[in-house]
């Protein structure tokens, strides 16, 4: 079996939102990078809330771009601390979770996701974007089931 060198082209996508499946998707591809060598793009999105005819009214200061680098910075500090040879790579990407990670896939050795986020309903075994990524990604896809 031949070695990796720390400077390879492997690499792992991550899609992170905070959630418990999310974060534990990334402590699993974290783990497998540092086996592998491989750097690890996690990934996360927003988007502006909709509100279908109703008005709603936002904090003028209210910043989802910043409230999403925010919680990514936070969870890949954790994932960093706990593997601190593994390269990481925090994205945060205007637009639904289920496209952007899929093109997110495309050259990429394993993309990572839970197995559902905030906003799906608490009984599914999976998310709609799990299930997106599952059918649409360009790499094997690996749909983490947080525990807890």
């Amino acid at each position: 079996m031949a070695l990796m060198s720390a400077n390879s082209s492997h690499r792992m996508v991550v899609g992170v939102d905070g959630s418990a499946g999310s974060m534990a998707a990334l402590e699993w591809v974290a783990h497998l990078a540092d086996l592998t060598w491989s750097t690890v793009e996690a990934i996360t999105t927003w988007e502006w809330p909709a509100s279908y005819g109703i008005a709603l009214f936002l904090p003028t200061e209210y910043d989802p771009a910043a409230a999403a680098d925010t919680m990514l910075r936070d969870a890949v500090k954790i994932a960093q601390d706990a593997h601190p040879g593994v390269a990481f790579l925090p994205v945060v990407v205007e637009g639904h979770p289920a496209p952007v990670l899929t093109r997110a896939s495309r050259d990429a050795d394993l993309l990572a996701v839970g197995s559902r986020g905030h906003g799906e309903f608490a009984g599914m075994l999976i998310g709609s974007v799990s299930e997106y990524c599952t059918l649409h990604a360009h790499c094997p896809v690996l749909v983490i089931r947080d525990r807890s």
